[in-house]
């Protein structure tokens, strides 16, 4: 049936943005949900990072695999299947609301998630023809970030005026209109992609031996642990200096506004440098906003560093994918976006590890410092990088 289906329509990079944006408000929400309940319930630092890294475990074990079927089934399935899984993951603690079932959540939600992340992160590339591709990117990364402001504020807001058992069916909530829409709607997605011709199956690992995909794997990767440390970490020490549920949902969402802004000029900014910079560029600002946070407690403050913050941050997704989507070679975009993924949550599941265990013993402080060293060092990664990769052979 894929076969046979035709490219959508440019139109239809619209609906999908629709799709992705509701699917991640839930996802989005779940992670502050999550958190403060699971203080709520008791939970100390470490066990909250253990939950935030099992995120991550799943994603990080089957997203090479994901980007394979992706790319031999097409995206529908894969989507319909994480859309669906969301909605479970957020329904759990609502039916059987204990510390235990907040760690299957954490599981199921990040297994679910970027089954349906990869398969739109492999694909949008192909909507409209290559002439729309740069448009595509730039509305699915708009839509993640719209997500990435409502998400977080919905899922405070609820908390603070229906409690967090109710606030998680308002989550899975958000789901109800994707999953209609991507078993009603099937011809807003591409096809599957077309077979290799020689037929051979090559390892997702010699994706690996391309310079400058392996560079952009990497930044990639460092941008993701920076955002998630701030999604995790950010909650805690927002309850722990007095702000309520709904203040730190909204600081969250300012830092989803500007992801929002920074990506409406993304495309003037990558006529004026390389999607490359551009990378090494988001993680050097959001390595110096890091080290902004633990110096203040003022409410307005933190928000205006959560901006900047997502200035930086806004940027390393959606370029980061458009490299992949470019660089990966013919019929593997979405197995390439599968590493993507699988780097990005190597991070995922180890830095909440680490740095709760850090916030543990050692208190904010040094969690901020930290996160601020490993984002410098990454930026000094792909600066040199870039210089080598810029010489012309044999220099």
């Amino acid at each position: 049936m894929n076969a046979t289906r035709s490219t959508p329509p440019p139109s239809a990079i619209y609906i999908i943005v629709v799709v992705c944006a509701l699917t991640h408000m839930g996802f989005g929400g779940s992670r502050i949900a999550v958190s403060l309940f699971a203080l709520e319930l008791g939970a100390d630092q470490f066990a909250i990072g253990g939950i935030m890294a099992l995120y991550a475990l799943c994603p990080m074990l089957l997203a090479v695999f994901a980007g394979k079927l992706v790319d031999r089934l097409g995206p529908r399935f894969p989507m319909l299947g994480g859309a669906a899984g969301v909605a479970l993951g957020l329904l759990l603690p609502y039916w059987f609301p204990s510390l235990v079932t907040l760690y299957v959540t954490g599981f199921l939600l990040g297994a679910a998630f970027q089954f349906f992340f990869i398969a739109i992160q492999g694909t949008t590339g192909a909507i409209g023809g290559p002439e729309n591709r740069a448009r595509n990117y730039a509305l699915l990364s708009m839509g993640f970030s719209a997500a990435s402001f409502l998400g977080p504020l919905t899922a405070g807001l609820a908390i603070d005026h229906l409690g967090y058992l109710r606030a998680y069916l308002v989550l899975a909530a958000c789901t109800v209109v994707p999953i209609l829409l991507l078993w009603l709607k099937p011809e807003i997605l591409p096809p599957a992609a077309p077979a290799a011709a020689d037929g051979t199956t090559k390892s997702a690992f010699d994706l690996l031996r391309i310079p400058k995909l392996r560079s952009t794997f990497i930044a990639s990767g460092i941008i993701s642990a920076g955002w998630d440390l701030y999604q995790f970490y950010f909650p805690i020490y927002g309850h722990a200096i007095g702000l309520s549920a709904s203040a730190i949902g909204s600081i969250l969402g300012i830092f989803g506004i500007a992801t929002f802004v920074v990506r409406v000029f993304l495309s003037r900014l990558t006529r004026r440098w390389s999607e490359s910079e551009i990378l090494v560029y988001a993680i050097f600002v959001g390595a110096f906003a890091f080290l902004l946070f633990p110096l203040f407690h003022n409410p307005f403050l933190l928000a205006a560093i959560s901006f900047l913050f997502g200035l930086g941050m806004g940027c390393g997704q959606p370029v980061s994918m458009m490299l992949i989507y470019n660089l990966a070679p013919a019929g593997r975009a979405a197995e390439g976006a599968g590493i993507r993924v699988m780097f990005n949550n190597v991070m995922h599941l180890t830095v909440p590890l680490i740095f709760g265990g850090i916030g543990s013993a050692f208190g904010f402080a040094p969690v901020f410092v930290s996160t601020s060293a490993l984002l410098f060092l990454g930026g000094y990664y792909g600066h040199r990088a870039n210089q080598l990769h810029s010489q012309p052979p044999g220099n």
